[in-house]
């Protein structure tokens, strides 16, 4: 049952449409992927409601800092969300997003063979400061090796997952392989929450696109690596009625990528199974392309409801939609991407 008070649905819906209406138009975007230099571009985002978040920051100016600041200011926004919504398993499974993408960045940089020192600049510790999970994140930042990396996390809920990515890597030398295994974590909670939770139809909605696309491209992923069949079971999380156990199953079944891409063509995103891929990392990142338009629609259309925790849901997800947005100008900004290549990078809602 979903715990939340109908004041806090209320509450909430009016915090979520004020997120939403701060948020950033298309043409603003644009200009600041004009920006020339990085320093001109935190010149333009302070002119925009970023204004406050980043005048904490230090010159010299980095796509990395900009980064930082930006996940502290969505962390900061997921915590007053949950704290109005006390009870939503929902809205505290997406908080364990943000330990995963710290430890995919150290993990994967601790493959690379980089220091604590040059992995530092990139990791903010404050959600983990917030459930108490900073002590495990900071032993495997500080590690000597990805082994030693691997040993801090034992124990913890990412030790198993973490240990898997590792071996796999040793094999396959694949540096996605943390991304998929370290999600299955989050998606592993976010699966959890959603069955257990009796939830509204438009959290529902969203989640359930959010436990597709992860189910889905974990097994596509998987046999491009050449994992075998149970290693790939393991990585899938809870099920929806849009993509049953027996479709993921006769995936994983089927020898070529390519042909089981096709299975999909039986379920609901028939529709955005990619036509013209080269090859089958290429189908996977065009699935994957067209899975987060796909998301991103639903979590527009969960607007349309008032007073339900979909809503809040929905904020917060267009609210990390855009800070990923804007690292992502960031960091074309500061290596002198073109402006049309920044933008055509960006996730839309197609």
């Amino acid at each position: 049952m979903s715990k939340v008070s109908m004041p806090g649905k209320i509450f909430g819906t009016v915090l979520s449409h004020g997120m939403k209406g701060r948020l950033l138009t298309k043409n603003e975007l644009q200009a600041l992927a004009e920006a020339r230099d990085i320093e001109e571009l935190v010149t333009r985002m302070k002119n925009t409601v970023y204004l406050d978040v980043l005048s904490k920051l230090t010159k010299p100016y980095s796509a990395e800092k900009i980064e930082g600041a930006l996940r502290e200011h969505l962390v900061n926004n997921h915590v007053k969300m949950v704290s109005i919504a006390g009870g939503s398993g929902v809205l505290n499974a997406y908080f364990v997003k943000y330990i995963t993408w710290n430890l995919k960045l150290i993990l994967k940089g601790k493959a690379l063979g980089k220091s604590y020192e040059e992995l530092l600049p990139k990791i903010n510790l404050r959600a983990e400061e917030l459930v108490g999970r900073r002590d495990i994140v900071v032993k495997a930042l500080v590690a000597k090796s990805l082994e030693e990396a691997v040993a801090a996390l034992a124990g913890s809920e990412f030790g198993e997952d973490a240990a898997k990515a590792a071996a796999s890597y040793k094999d396959k030398g694949d540096l996605r392989l943390f991304d998929t295994f370290i999600d299955h974590v989050f998606y592993h909670d976010l699966g959890r929450a959603m069955t257990t939770e009796s939830q509204s139809p438009e959290v529902k909605n969203i989640v359930a696109a959010d436990i597709d696309s992860y189910n889905i491209l974990a097994v596509l992923r998987g046999k491009y690596w050449g994992l075998s069949p149970t290693e790939i079971e393991d990585l899938i999380v809870a099920t929806t009625s849009k993509v049953s156990r027996d479709t993921l199953q006769k995936m994983i079944n089927i020898e070529k990528v390519s042909e089981a891409m096709t299975e999909l063509g039986n379920t609901v995103y028939k529709d955005i199974i990619p036509q013209s891929a080269t090859d089958d990392i290429n189908a996977i990142m065009q699935l994957e392309a067209s899975f987060e338009s796909l998301q991103l629609r639903r979590v527009i259309s969960s607007f349309r409801v008032m007073f339900s925790v979909g809503i809040m849901v929905a904020a917060l997800k267009l609210m990390m939609t855009e800070v990923r947005n804007l690292s992502a100008i960031a960091s074309g900004v500061e290596q002198g991407v073109p402006t049309e290549s920044i933008m055509a990078n960006l996730v839309k809602p197609e």
